[in-house]
């Protein structure tokens, strides 16, 4: 197992960098093998395609999310070399939990739609000393290792994705077929609709 923190931080050694630290020795611990990489902008993020877990990390100046980061996802290339990937997310800021969750985050997420989030947190400066960073942690282990969901609990299909999938030549409908269920799965989704469908095909290189 592979995992990358992608952060931004304007100052060296200081509590966004511990905290990235923390979480990535308490991966490494839970047997991953870890790297950090600070973003920027219009830096190529093709590696990370070789990471199984991706965890996304960067303070808040003046209400927005550090810009590097931002202009990854915006500018660069990284929105599109974390398609599938699993997802984790924190931002470090002084706000409240409830308002960094509401006013902080979505200008992450927002970019994020494709992906399955395992965890997100907003944490405070002083986060390592009152246990939030390993409630952090925990919570993405979790998430990581859940088993997947059997076949019976699967998701359903529309009946437009219903219609939709009818319509391909009967020789291609059983390797779709399991590839959206699978995608549908892995995503989250509980409805396969034909939205979801063209998602798969358009991701996962499909006809």
């Amino acid at each position: 197992m592979k995992a990358v923190i992608l952060y931004d931080s304007r100052t060296s050694n200081g509590s966004t960098e511990a905290i990235i630290d923390s979480i990535g020795l308490s991966l490494a611990e839970s047997g991953f093998y870890v790297e950090k990489a600070k973003c920027k902008a219009t830096a190529d993020y093709s590696f990370v395609r070789d990471f199984d877990l991706v965890v996304l990390g960067a303070p808040v100046y003046y209400f927005i999310v550090a810009s590097q980061l931002l202009g990854a996802l915006i500018q660069g290339n990284l929105k599109k070399c974390l398609n599938r990937k699993k997802i984790a997310l924190f931002l470090t800021c002084g706000s409240s939990e409830s308002m960094g969750a509401l006013l902080y985050m979505p200008q992450l997420k927002v970019h994020l739609m494709r992906n399955k989030i395992l965890a997100e947190k907003i944490l405070a400066v002083d986060a390592l000393a009152d246990g939030s960073v390993d409630s952090f942690v925990e919570e993405l282990l979790l998430q990581y290792n859940k088993p997947p969901k059997s076949r019976e609990l699967s998701a359903k299909w529309t009946v437009e994705a219903q219609e939709w999938f009818h319509s391909m030549p009967s020789f291609m409908q059983g390797k779709f077929r399991a590839m959206a269920e699978e995608y549908a799965e892995e995503m989250g989704y509980k409805e396969i609709t034909l939205e979801v469908l063209m998602e798969a095909r358009d991701n996962l290189g499909g006809t």
